[in-house]
């Protein structure tokens, strides 16, 4: 892989703290600055294509992701995505013909010490080279076919439906 396409959508990964507010609120995409610290040996083309919650997403947001990744000329797509419903987005690019697409976010925000951030992506940077076309997610050190997991927001990770 010498290209890798990543759209980011917000949630936690992305979330700065305001103290005076006492409130997250979703920041800049972190990924491009994670990825040019790690120094990796491919290009990569960051679309911010939008700062919200997961839990905010709906339809049309999802059909707007879609549309991009679909227009993109890069077979390898990551997307970084909140954790609450990045299960039913990769449902909902089910389909999209020859891309590999690799949802993650993380649990605490990237600029935060002891962050699932910077983990979670190195998996998807590696599952996305990895993998056959298709979507999945990569969370908590695994590969997720979306149809076979689910958020356990009691443990707060991810784990096989019906778990």
């Amino acid at each position: 892989m010498d290209q890798l396409c990543i759209v980011t959508t917000g949630g936690t990964i992305d979330k700065i703290y305001f103290d005076d507010k006492s409130d997250y609120q979703i920041g800049e995409p972190q990924i491009g600055q994670i990825l040019t610290g790690l120094g990796v040996a491919f290009r990569c083309n960051v679309i911010p294509l939008m700062r919200k919650d997961s839990l905010h997403m709906d339809a049309a947001d999802r059909a707007l992701l879609r549309e991009v990744i679909e227009r993109q000329s890069e077979r390898h797509v990551l997307v970084t995505h909140g954790t609450d419903t990045m299960v039913e987005t990769a449902q909902a690019l089910h389909g999209i013909v020859g891309k590999v697409i690799v949802l993650t976010g993380a649990l605490n925000p990237a600029r935060f010490t002891g962050s699932d951030a910077v983990f979670n992506i190195g998996c998807a940077v590696g599952a996305v080279q990895a993998l056959p076309d298709g979507v999945w997610i990569a969370m908590n050190g695994r590969i997720w076919d979306p149809a076979k997991v689910r958020k356990n927001r009691d443990a707060n990770r991810f784990e096989a439906s019906g778990a």
